[in-house]
Parts: structure tokens; sequence; C-alpha cells
């Protein structure tokens, strides 16, 4: 693992960053215009380390800056900021706090930078949420239509469901054009699309939202979809263990996926009877699988092959 020296912790606003320098106490402010995120990414210490949180598409623009500068960052869950933060007694907080205690989390838990995302794979995914905007208003609607009495409101809902259903399609080619814009992308869709249950749509989620798999173990893998179960025991007492955290795009993804494999692929619909014939819910024994599906593809991308 590369050491650095100099790790810079960054609060990351709507209109400015806050830059906590451990090293000699100053914490900064700069707004987050193009010409500042350069000219804060070009002045980094050589070795230097970025962290900071995922703000929910805010911290892009300085992603992309320290990425055309060669600066190394790693991107942190806000949650294990907070957690943190309390658990080095640090219960206050401001901007100027928050980007010490990133920089206190970095140096102390010594984290990796994070991968870096190329245009293409970026691009696909600003598609791919888009696309599951335009699902989650379409699923709003129909459910609005299902309850609606009114003429003209049922006309009016369904005029909208019509340009939503046009919109949708149009993001779905756009998708399926970006895939093929892209030799790696292209090949990476075709190989996950011949596992049981993976169709364009949800092999470009995983694209999009899981550039870690193929390049990771499974373990932290399937941390990072949300389908890693939990322990919650204590002294004599075994609590049920639970999966929560990680992408919600990848674990509905990947439990979508798992229920059409466990209908269609007899080794996987085996794989599923054999859990519930032992007791567990239906729900548990489809996490499991989608769990295993992961496992599958994680291999696949690895070793460069195909589906058995």
């Amino acid at each position: 693992m590369t050491l650095h020296q100099t790790v810079l912790g960054v609060d990351v606003a709507k209109d400015w960053i806050d830059i906590c320098d451990p090293g000699s106490g100053r914490i900064t402010r700069i707004d987050t215009t193009p010409h500042a995120l350069s000219a804060f990414a070009a002045a980094a210490p050589a070795g230097a380390l970025v962290v900071f949180e995922a703000s929910g598409g805010y911290e892009r623009p300085l992603a992309e800056a320290l990425e055309q500068a060669g600066v190394a960052y790693v991107r942190v869950n806000p949650r294990h900021a907070r957690e943190f933060a309390r658990a080095s007694g640090r219960l206050a907080k401001t901007d100027a706090i928050d980007a010490c205690v990133l920089a206190d989390m970095a140096a102390a838990l010594k984290l990796a930078p994070s991968p870096g995302t190329d245009p293409a794979r970026r691009r696909l995914a600003d598609l791919v949420a888009r696309r599951a905007d335009l699902v989650a208003a379409i699923s709003a609607e129909t459910n609005r239509l299902a309850q609606a009495r009114e003429p003209l409101v049922r006309r009016d809902i369904k005029s909208l469901l019509a340009v939503l259903g046009r919109r949708k399609l149009a993001m779905e080619k756009a998708i399926a054009a970006q895939m093929r814009a892209a030799d790696d992308l292209n090949q990476l869709d075709r190989r996950l699309r011949t596992v049981p249950g993976i169709g364009p749509a949800i092999a470009a989620v995983l694209i999009a939202c899981l550039p870690e798999l193929g390049r990771i173990d499974r373990r932290p893998l399937a941390c990072l979809a949300g389908l890693a179960p939990h322990a919650s025991d204590s002294g004599q007492r075994r609590g049920k263990r639970k999966i929560w955290g990680g992408r919600p795009a990848v674990r509905k993804a990947l439990y979508t996926a798992a229920i059409v494999a466990s209908r269609f692929n007899p080794e996987l619909r085996a794989f599923r009877d054999r859990l519930i014939t032992a007791g567990k819910p239906f729900k548990v024994a489809i996490i499991a699988l989608a769990r295993k599906l992961l496992t599958i593809l994680n291999a696949m991308v690895r070793d460069q092959r195909d589906f058995a």
C-alpha cells in the first residue's frame, strides 16, 4: 500500500469546499468553480491523498479536478465519517470540523485511494440514474391512476405516463448506444448478460454503479452491494444477521436478477430450494442467491470468462 505523507480532508458543500491540512493546522475555504478546484488540485503536495464524502453528486467536480491533476483521493460513506467522529469524541458538526474529521479518519484507518472513473462509465452512470428516476415516476403515476376516479385526472395521468414511457425508451436507447461506443463496456455488458437473470437494464446498473466488480475480493464486494449479512451478537445472545448499507441500486438489481435466475436456471433454482427447505424465508433465500450471483459475476469478470 502506498503511504501518503499528506492527507487533506475536504468537506464538500454546494457552493464551496472546506479544506483541512492537519500538517499545518490550516483550514481553507474555496468556491466550487472549475477554476478554483483545478487550482486546488494543481497545488496539492506530491503524494497527497484527498479525502471527502459522497455528497449526492456535489463531490463530482472535485473528483474530476483531482483525476485530471493526477491526485489520489478517497470517497467515503458519510455515515462512516459521522460514526468515526462520534467514536473520536467530536459530537459538534460544522464544515470545518467535518473536514478535519475526514483527514483524521483517512490517516487512522489508512484508507486506500478510490479507483478513478473513466468518462464513458461516468456518462453511463448518469444515464442509468436518469432511467431509474423515470421508472420511479412511472410507478408513482401508475399508482395514482389506480386510485383516480375523476375522468379529467385519469386522462391527464395517462397522458403523462405516455410521455414518461417515451422518455424511458429514449434513455434506454442512449444507454445501449453508450455501451456500444466503448469497447470495454460493450464486452463487459455481453459477458454479464450470459448469466441467467441478467438483462440489459441490470447489466447497465452493475457496470455503472459497481466499478469494483472483478477487482476486489467477494466479501468486501458483497458489502459494497449491500448483500453481506452482518452479525448482531452480544455475550450469549445470538441475534439475527441482517444486511444493511451498501448501494441500493446494485442490491435491487441483483435481487431482481436472483428472482429471475431462480425460476429459469436449474442449478440456481436448486440452491434456492435447498435454503427454503432448510427453513429460510423466501426473501432470505433470494438474498443469499443474489450474493451467490455476485460472487459468480465477480469471478467471471476477474477471469475474463463467460457464464458456464
